[in-house]
């Protein structure tokens, strides 16, 4: 007597497929509520205590000032721990706890910075993640932030991140448009043709002189789809703010709006 299985092979790899997923998603659950992440209190997070008093209020007026004018949300966190797990996945877990950006944009950016465990980590929101590109990302922290951190100047290497992500998202594309009134011909052909050759060829070149020359200079030009962003560097020890539109931090009642990330953006380490 043949004696048949009571799932079919196809709904035998359904069900294992969906005993994965939800194996997946509790052991994701169970990362979060095993991390005690800090409360949003206010666009400056400082836990690990590296930010003195006149810095978090230039701080905070600059990302007031980006989120009035842009709708960007970018928090700046430092924590004390990382609690035994890596930092990717700590800022990730901190971003989606807090729900930074609007809900409908996703335009939230995280700046974390771990001092005890040398890490730092630019976390992005989907909405952002074509502006401020996972390489971007890296060269802010590489040629903006590290070389500050590792002269123990951690205000000043914040201050320089948080220009240099705030100078990727303003800049104005509308300046980099293709020129009307310029005649086709195979010679401009040929040039649309070298041109990404030649904007790798200036990234790397760039990038390279950046890393040689990381401790000091105004700033750097970089490119970005096509288009040139630069990217400021204050002077050590962090720039003077006192000329901003805003006299302090009013953050009472800040929250996310409920944005989301996939992990886009960059990490490092000094």
């Amino acid at each position: 007597m043949r004696i048949g299985l009571p799932f079919s092979a196809r709904e035998q790899g359904s069900c294992t497929a969906l005993y994965l997923a939800v194996v997946l998603f509790l052991l994701g659950l169970g990362v979060a509520q095993a991390l005690q992440l800090p409360t949003l209190t206010g666009r400056v997070v400082d836990q690990a205590n590296v930010i003195p008093a006149q810095n978090r209020t230039a701080l905070e007026s600059k990302l007031k000032d980006l989120e009035d004018k842009s709708g960007t949300q970018l928090v700046v966190a430092t924590v004390a721990s990382l609690q035994g797990t890596d930092i990717e996945t700590f800022a990730n877990e901190l971003f989606r706890s807090w729900k930074l950006g609007e809900a409908k944009k996703n335009n939230g950016v995280l700046l974390l910075v771990a001092p005890n465990q040398r890490k730092v980590r630019i976390e992005v929101g989907y909405g952002l993640e074509g502006t401020l590109t996972d390489a971007l990302s890296n060269v802010i922290i590489t040629g903006a932030i590290i070389p500050r951190f590792k002269a123990n100047d951690y205000a000043g290497g914040i201050d320089r991140g948080v220009d240099g992500i705030i100078s990727v998202l303003t800049t104005d594309a509308a300046d980099w448009r293709p020129r009307t009134g310029v005649r086709t011909d195979d010679r401009q052909s040929l040039v649309g043709q070298l041109m990404p050759f030649i904007l790798v060829t200036l990234f790397i070149l760039i990038f390279t002189l950046m890393r040689r020359h990381a401790g000091g200079g105004p700033g750097s030009w970089t490119s970005r789809g096509g288009r040139t962003v630069f990217i400021p560097y204050s002077a050590p020890g962090g720039g003077d703010f006192s000329g901003s539109s805003w006299g302090g931090s009013s953050d009472g009642g800040f929250s996310g709006g409920g944005g989301s990330s996939g992990g886009g953006g960059a990490s490092g380490s000094w």
